[in-house]
């Protein structure tokens, strides 16, 4: 039974002050970042609460770039902080080298990416071509629909990259400007219940000249095969650890943003439209529409990117007439998204065998309108009786400007 006196007092707040307050409560005691547009208001937040004393036992580092920033949370996590950061598009680019370090020495570094297309051209609006490059650093993702997930998700994320049995980093993913620079009604996490939910960070391993150990060392070919497989495992028995992380805190705090998928409308849907991130407040909105017409389409919000949840996504559309995946990136080379691409790799050696399409979308920030995602529902429609005839393709391309 959910306490209704643990919804906690909604206020209305700035995306990234939310963002910000939800680190705070987590008690962190290193941050350290680098400004970069449209991150820079969560880390100015962050700096002022330092400033303040609202964040007791917690060090604020200045470093000079992004490179920096996830260097100076390596050497801090690995004697035991808790640690946090921010960053977005070039900057979390220019952090590429150590996040393969970060993961590959266990740490579990939490950050909030912002994100923000990436260049050139030069672009600072949303899509999420900069995490989904970081795919395969061996960091966990999970990607959020509102300002209020981003805010609830930290703790969670937290909980399960603490685990002695994951210790992996992993990335808050939240749309830059949609999600970061809105103002909207939060319910900001309270202290207690989230240090009720979230214990205090307890590693097995540290930095210590008392007992000395060795963190990203060399490993030649005889030994090196058996890092890689232990992140691979750690990232496996995540799956079911998001999944409880986020049953728990509906338990405490009586939200529920799904664990790592979530449906709406999905149970007798014949139309399935599967995305991630703030896009899909638009794509509920049409299939709303379709529904008061009479027609089953549903949405798969999917939550976990990293570790991808494939016995969760056939689950919820083994029974789907067809599938359209909306993707606000793409792999250049392939013409497809990489939620299509993990999507139709997840149905390959199974059972299933439902009609599914790919739309790269919204890239660089470019609007996705409600009569496009109305369009997309009637091509899958029409996949649904006669077959794909385009598997994957560009949204409202500007054709006069070819």
């Amino acid at each position: 039974m959910i306490n209704p006196a643990h919804k906690g007092k909604m206020v209305v707040v700035e995306g990234s002050y939310a963002v910000a307050h939800s680190a705070k409560i987590c008690r962190p005691n290193v941050i350290s970042a680098y400004p970069i547009t449209p991150q820079t208001h969560i880390v100015e937040d962050l700096s002022q609460f330092i400033a303040d004393g609202e964040i007791p036992n917690c060090e604020y580092i200045n470093v000079e770039s992004e490179f920096s920033a996830i260097s100076a949370l390596v050497g801090a996590s690995a004697v035991g902080a808790r640690t946090y950061s921010a960053t977005t598009s070039q900057g979390l680019l220019l952090m590429h080298e150590v996040l393969f370090n970060a993961s590959g020495m266990r740490l579990p570094i939490i950050m909030t990416v912002a994100n923000r297309a990436v260049g050139a051209p030069i672009n600072i609006w949303n899509d999420h071509q900069d995490s989904i490059a970081q795919r395969d650093t061996g960091w966990i993702q999970l990607y959020v629909e509102d300002v209020q997930e981003a805010s609830d998700t930290l703790p969670q994320l937290y909980k399960v990259a603490e685990d002695n049995e994951i210790m992996m980093p992993g990335m808050v993913c939240m749309d830059g400007f949609i999600l970061s620079h809105v103002y909207e009604p939060v319910v900001l996490l309270e202290q207690e219940l989230t240090d009720s939910f979230l214990p205090a960070f307890q590693p097995e391993n540290v930095l210590d000249p008392e007992d000395p150990k060795t963190f990203g060392a060399f490993a030649a070919p005889d030994t090196y095969e058996e890092f890689r497989y232990l992140q691979e495992q750690a990232m496996q028995k995540a799956l079911p650890k998001i999944e409880a992380a986020a049953k728990e805190f509906e338990e405490v705090f009586g939200r529920f943003h799904g664990g790592l998928v979530d449906g709406y409308k999905l149970d007798d849907a014949e139309i399935i439209v599967m995305s991630m991130g703030s896009i899909l407040g638009t794509i509920k909105d049409v299939v709303d529409q379709y529904r008061a017409r009479g027609e089953k389409i549903g949405v798969l919000k999917v939550r976990s990117f990293r570790p991808f949840p494939v016995e969760q996504v056939r689950e919820a559309i083994k029974n789907a007439h067809a599938v359209v995946v909306l993707d606000k990136n793409i792999s250049i080379g392939t013409n497809e998204g990489a939620l299509f691409t993990e999507t139709k790799s997840c149905l390959y050696n199974s059972k299933i065998r439902v009609p599914v399409m790919g739309y790269t979308v919204g890239h660089g920030g470019r609007d996705i309108r409600a009569e496009s995602i109305a369009k997309v529902i009637e091509e899958t429609k029409k996949a649904a009786k006669s077959g794909i005839s385009v598997e994957s393709q560009f949204l409202d391309l500007r054709e006069e400007l070819l």
